[in-house]
């Protein structure tokens, strides 16, 4: 974590892209719902929907940039929504914003919001390389067609709430920003130490117990524009049995 104003930035945060298309896609696409998906076979250099057109291994591999981000934890899966009333389904997004709108939402974040339950949208331009950000893009563009494998991983419920964080620290997209086993590391240019701090060590066992953990998750740090990397809210989001799960998983952590 860095200061605690902007601690745990991007925290759990990363959502991940999730929130990364929140409340800038909202002003173009909010209420724009659709049930229509396709399903591919990822294989070989082209991969087919179940309508039989072709999918480019671009498209597939924005699918997991989906996944790996956790963009389905704010938007939905395969972004149709139903997760937040702030947060807008994706469904019709490709056809409504061009690619380089897309890329300044995702690069450069939009809008900031003092009501933790009303998610904004993220700088992610430091963290998600310009080849992931043209993945995404595209798979957007191309309706977020499902894929084979494009699948978040399951949260056991039965193992205890530490195994379940550290699942949830991965579903979440906290390790995109403060990387595995909460080491940090992750670039944040305009931050005093130059990077995400991580959710380890004295400093931060000192600064943060488990009631400040879970305030900074759920209020987020809107620190600035790109490049600043900011933690986005994710009161509306994360539930209660959640929160406790990701902060019994970090008080495993070294």
């Amino acid at each position: 974590m860095k200061e605690k104003g902007n601690g745990l930035v991007a925290a759990v945060g990363a959502a991940g892209l999730a929130l990364t298309l929140a409340v800038g896609v909202g002003a173009w696409a909010a209420g724009h719902y659709t049930n229509r998906t396709q399903t591919v076979t990822v294989a070989g250099a082209q991969t087919a929907s179940s309508s039989g057109a072709s999918i480019s291994p671009e498209v597939a591999a924005g699918a997991h940039v989906f996944v790996q981000f956790a963009c389905a934890q704010c938007h939905g899966p395969q972004g149709q929504g139903g997760v937040s009333p702030y947060v807008p389904s994706l469904s019709t997004v490709g056809k409504q914003l061009t690619a380089a709108q897309l890329r300044q939402i995702i690069d450069h974040g939009l809008g900031a919001s003092a009501n933790p339950k009303r998610p904004y949208m993220p700088v992610w331009g430091a963290v998600i390389s310009t080849r992931q950000v043209g993945e995404l893009v595209s798979y957007i563009r191309a309706g977020l067609p499902q894929v084979a494998t494009a699948t978040p991983p399951e949260v056991p419920r039965d193992q205890g709430d530490a195994v379940a964080g550290s699942v949830l620290y991965v579903l979440d997209g906290c390790i995109n920003c403060h990387g595995p086993n909460g080491l940090g590391g992750v670039p944040n240019p305009q931050a005093p130490d130059k990077t995400v701090p991580p959710l380890t060590g004295v400093a931060f066992r000192k600064q943060f117990d488990a009631k400040a953990i879970v305030a900074i998750i759920r209020s987020g740090s809107v620190i600035g524009k790109a490049p600043i990397v900011s933690m986005p809210h994710w009161g509306g989001i994360i539930s209660d049995r959640d929160m406790r799960g990701l902060v019994a998983y970090l008080k495993t952590l070294k």
